[in-house]
């Protein structure tokens, strides 16, 4: 066993401490960003030579059903499992010692899977590699925590409190607000610093219970790994706590929807410098370039970015979301914001994500806008100077029109790679169809006696 154990990460051994493993954690993150895979015990992981994988998971929906392939394979072909050791971190939620461990998939051939979630990001990132150059990303993600919502016919509400009343809304900043469940926050450093993970900040967001955490700066793949198990390992936190988690988009009627904002900047590979900034700290053509790109191509993006139908619920003018593509300088009405910053860290924030979307697909979706922005070096239009939600409402707002503009766009299926738009198109589909299949109370209410 004391092979693999080699290979783990610092805090994975400190985890461990000596202590034998009882399980490990086979994980691969699907086309939802839901975690899949098996669960064997450490000992069996030791000696396993193979792991496999139908290529089916990648065409579950997030209810459950089954998407058509559009690749034309019926047989459900197995992939290869190949544990990247770097991922390897602990499940301190679980009562014995158990670890987690992401998988990069292979097909038999040992070729990346072209459409598993964390290989589109991938293959973003060699685009970039082929040019010198090297995305940084910092992600922002917000998220709520609710009471109890055991059925789905009843709104969610905001949880109690350790002062005995539910957490208030329009709270934003509020240290006061936080320590109304601190103990689940307690729990979330916990979890975080046993896992390895980095937090920068947490903060009170606007919205009752809604909270922030902050990541620092770093490589795409590292930080859409680290989303991806934060969402697991908040989870965990709250139910310790007799309350959920919830990172979808617009869980409660009347609040602030929950983003995953994007702060992104390229260096150079040869130099290690900011490519947006020149040597005497100005603006360069490539940063105009990577902002011009982003209009262009985001709309084609934003069913990446805003995967479900309820993700378009959190558009709203003044609910403190983006609902246009301009760009501005410190200005959090414009989907694309250049935040206050040094030259060295100058960047612009991506604000039209929700933190409902797969962390692999959402930046690999904005980072293949810029790189397309670069490489066909178009101006943006001129800054947005005020308030910019009174701008033209310049991308989709249903999953409908997203899905058709992404499925149309030869540069997204260029960048993203074709078989990967297919399969995603036709989950995304799937899921669109029973949603419309649902009817609604405010139809019930609204219509039935009235039509």
């Amino acid at each position: 066993m004391s092979d693999w154990m080699d290979k783990l990460p610092q805090a994975a051994r400190d985890y461990i401490g000596g202590r034998r493993p009882d399980e490990v954690e086979c994980i691969v993150p699907d086309i939802a960003g839901v975690a899949r895979g098996k669960a064997m015990p450490a000992s069996k992981f030791a000696h396993q030579k193979h792991f496999y994988l139908p290529n089916s998971i990648f065409l579950q929906t997030i209810t459950g059903e089954w998407a058509d392939n559009p690749t034309g394979s019926f047989t459900e072909p197995d992939m290869v499992l190949v544990p990247d050791y770097s991922t390897a971190t602990a499940a301190p939620w679980t009562a014995d010692v158990t670890l987690q461990v992401i998988h990069d998939v292979l097909d038999q051939n040992g070729a990346p899977v072209p459409i598993a979630p964390r290989n589109v990001l991938k293959r973003v990132m060699a685009l970039y590699e082929a040019e010198g150059w090297r995305p940084v990303v910092a992600p922002e993600m917000e998220f709520f925590l609710v009471a109890r919502n055991t059925d789905p016919n009843m709104p969610v509400i905001p949880p109690m409190g350790r002062s005995g009343r539910r957490a208030a809304a329009k709270q934003a900043y509020s240290l006061s607000a936080v320590d109304e469940y601190g103990k689940v926050i307690d729990d979330i450093y916990d979890f975080a610093e046993a896992q390895g993970f980095e937090i920068d900040g947490i903060l009170q967001e606007g919205g009752a219970a809604q909270v922030e955490i902050n990541l620092a700066h770093g490589d795409p793949v590292e930080l859409a790994d680290q989303i991806f198990y934060f969402k697991r390992l908040i989870r965990e936190a709250a139910l310790r706590h007799d309350c959920f988690a919830t990172f979808m988009a617009k869980p409660i009627e009347g609040e602030p929807g929950s983003a995953m904002h994007i702060h992104q900047s390229v260096v150079s590979t040869k130099t290690g410098k900011n490519i947006f900034s020149d040597a005497r700290g100005r603006e360069t053509s490539a940063f105009q370039h990577f902002i011009g790109g982003m209009q262009r191509h985001l709309p084609a993006a934003i069913a990446l970015l805003a995967p479900y139908v309820n993700s378009y619920r959190r558009y709203v003018p003044d609910f403190a979301a983006p609902i246009n593509l301009e760009w501005g300088r410190d200005n959090r009405t414009t989907g694309l914001r250049v935040p206050i910053s040094g030259t060295e860290s100058r960047r612009l924030e991506n604000r039209l994500a929700g933190m409902d979307c797969n962390p692999y697909l959402g930046l690999a979706a904005s980072l293949a806008c810029g790189y397309l922005g670069l490489k066909e070096k178009q101006l943006p239009r001129p800054e947005w100077v005020g308030d910019a939600y009174i701008a033209q409402e310049d991308f989709p707002f249903n999953l409908g029109d997203a899905l058709d503009l992404m499925a149309e766009s030869e540069p997204m299926r260029a960048v993203l790679g074709a078989d990967f738009v297919a399969v995603y198109e036709s989950v995304k589909r799937n899921e669109y169809k029973e949603f419309l299949q649902v009817i609604s109370p405010w139809e019930r209410e609204h219509l039935l006696m009235n039509v």
